[in-house]
């Protein structure tokens, strides 16, 4: 588990829009929400430069973060982050109350452990095939794990680990299993190289036959080209 300490100054926002948004980036600002729970949704205005370092850290998007307010603590949760397009600029946040208590959905990310030392790879050549890198879970704020690990040094070429294969802390469910047996997903795969490579080549042929395909405004504007012959 991270040893980071997640606690994000905050100011109350009282303007908004557009205008408003704009200033706030000139002045190394970030605006952000903060809702759920039983209260209201407030407005609130972050360091930038604070909260873009923070979200270098993969913890930040699953740890249960602290919003300090008017210097009262509040526990939430990141539920969206938007970035600027092409500057490594943060534009806005969405936190979720925790409260106490009460179960909360988030996804959290998977480690996978020994997979160089594999069976199915050491031993017989596989390749290792990441399905899923996080998950949904179900779980009481005190019992919400950081990551899961995934280990798969018992996995052999052709074989595969399922939703229902991984351990779970106590307490904590898969939102996705919720949903009935037949959403079992496979999480990890070890598969022959030559099967891989197969795989790749056929996406990358896909792309470049979807590429090839003249999109319908560029139809129109040849004809319209025409017609003003």
């Amino acid at each position: 588990m991270s040893t980071f300490e997640y606690d994000i100054h905050a100011e109350l926002r009282t303007d908004s829009g557009k205008g408003a948004s704009r200033r706030l980036r000139r002045a190394e600002k970030v605006p952000a929400i903060l809702y759920g729970g039983k209260k209201e949704a407030v407005a609130l205005t972050l360091d930038h430069n604070k909260v873009n370092n923070m979200a270098d850290y993969e913890g930040f998007y699953s740890h249960i973060l602290t919003l300090i307010i008017d210097g009262k603590k509040h526990q939430a949760i990141l539920k969206d982050i938007q970035r600027h397009p092409y500057k490594p600029k943060l534009t806005h946040l969405d936190f979720q109350r925790v409260e106490k208590g009460q179960k909360l959905h988030t996804h959290i990310p998977l480690h996978f452990l020994n997979e160089e030392t594999a069976k199915g790879v050491k031993d017989e050549g596989g390749v290792v095939v990441h399905h899923l890198n996080d998950v949904e879970v179900e779980c009481l704020p005190k019992d919400l794990p950081e990551y899961l690990e995934v280990d798969v040094a018992n996995l052999a070429l052709g074989e595969n680990l399922h939703l229902t294969d991984l351990q779970l802390p106590k307490g904590v469910e898969l939102m996705e299993l919720h949903k009935g047996e037949d959403h079992d997903q496979a999480v990890v795969s070890i598969v022959a190289p030559r099967l891989q490579k197969e795989e790749d080549e056929t996406e990358t042929d896909e792309e470049v036959d979807a590429g090839d395909v003249p999109a319908a405004s560029d139809k129109g504007s040849d004809k319209e080209e025409k017609d003003g012959e």
